[in-house]
């Protein structure tokens, strides 16, 4: 995993975030629309399930890439 996110550079990480967590952008980007559908428990339909995951999956990457790369790491390789 660790080298699989090295070789995504940061500009790419951080477009791909913002595009998918943002579109569509009219009338509610998909991401929050499934986010207030999961706090609500109406996240039941696996097409929705889906959508959150596809639409949250640049995010996450983009913290894990974060969290590794962290220069104040004590344990730092």
């Amino acid at each position: 995993m660790r080298n699989f996110l090295a070789k995504i550079s940061y500009p790419i990480l951080i477009l791909l975030t913002l595009l998918l967590g943002l579109s569509p952008f009219y009338p509610e980007p998909h991401l929050m629309e499934k986010l207030r559908m999961l706090r609500e428990g109406s996240l039941t339909r696996p097409l929705d399930m889906f959508d959150l995951f596809f639409h949250s999956l640049p995010a996450v990457l983009l913290g894990i890439k974060v969290g590794l790369e962290r220069p104040w790491r004590k344990n730092a390789e």
